[in-house]
């Protein structure tokens, strides 16, 4: 067995196709045929299902998550190595929502890169939930995202404080109000978060404390999304501050201030717990960990 070959069955996993697989890899198809066929040869068993669509195994399945950990120990290796010798490089995957996103990420990644060119950043738009548990899984990097509690399995820093507001067309019945008390939100049509996101899960609480019971109208995935529903007049919505300065420079969107809403909520970044840094990690979270707030919150 070689590192090759659980590289080239990783890749059928991923494609479940021979034919992509060979693409993905620069290799011929009857070469991926051979290498699988070898590594089920020396362990005795049909790793992978060859009638159409292409599948894994139960064999296939357990050799899977084995030969997903190897590969990610021979990488690390390579980074551990890697870093006794040169400037900060690597590749690295950061997971956020779509507002930090666009709001934050921007002006904090134009500064990294210009710093250290070396270093290659994918940056990978999720729910909270998703980035939570993409962490944890290893399968992305770094997260930044509302940490509403404390998590054992990640190292955290917070970046900022953002809280959330009412916000409503300038064409909205409300518009002309610059705060109105919680219980105005019973029976009024709104635009959510789905219940996946931080957002809402903060909304929610809030909502079921005083019990009220607003009209829902619809859900969706992202602050952008809600935003564009409500500029068009469609909602008001409970959104985070920080996801709103663009719009409320352009007066497309109207805030509209609620007390029980004004409780500020750590923005964080974090880590799995015990995970190897190598050198392009370790740059970036010294970077981010040294940014004043302003620099997050500032305008565009």
């Amino acid at each position: 067995m070689n590192i090759n070959q659980l590289e080239t069955f990783v890749a059928i996993s991923k494609t479940m196709s021979f034919r992509k697989a060979g693409e993905a890899l620069n290799l011929t198809q009857p070469a991926v045929s051979a290498q699988i066929k070898s590594l089920e040869d020396e362990f005795q068993t049909v790793l992978v299902d060859r009638n159409q669509p292409v599948t894994l195994t139960e064999s296939g399945d357990i050799f899977l998550e084995q030969a997903m950990n190897i590969l990610q120990i021979v990488d690390e290796l390579k980074e551990k190595i890697a870093d006794l010798q040169q400037s900060p490089q690597g590749h690295i995957h950061l997971g956020t929502t779509t507002s930090i996103a666009m709001q934050i990420l921007p002006r904090v990644l134009t500064y990294f890169q210009n710093q250290f060119p070396k270093i290659k950043t994918t940056i990978h738009s999720m729910t909270s939930e998703q980035i939570i548990s993409s962490v944890e899984q290893g399968t992305i990097d770094i997260g930044i995202a509302f940490l509403f509690e404390e998590n054992p399995s990640f190292n955290s820093s917070i970046l900022y404080y953002d809280h959330f507001e009412l916000v409503v067309s300038p064409q909205h019945p409300l518009a002309s109000q610059t705060s109105i008390s919680i219980g105005s939100l019973s029976d009024l049509p709104m635009i959510m978060l789905s219940q996946e996101t931080a957002g809402r899960k903060f909304v929610d609480q809030i909502l079921e404390k005083f019990s009220i019971r607003p009209h829902m109208l619809m859900e969706l995935s992202s602050s952008e999304e809600v935003k564009r529903m409500v500029e068009l007049n469609l909602g008001a919505a409970i959104i985070s501050s920080s996801s709103i300065t663009k719009e409320l420079k352009m007066g497309t969107l109207k805030k509209i201030h609620i007390n029980e809403l004004n409780e500020s909520h750590p923005v964080s970044v974090f880590f799995k717990s015990g995970r190897y840094l190598n050198s392009a990690l370790k740059q970036f979270l010294k970077d981010l960990k040294g940014m004043q707030e302003s620099q997050f919150l500032g305008s565009e």
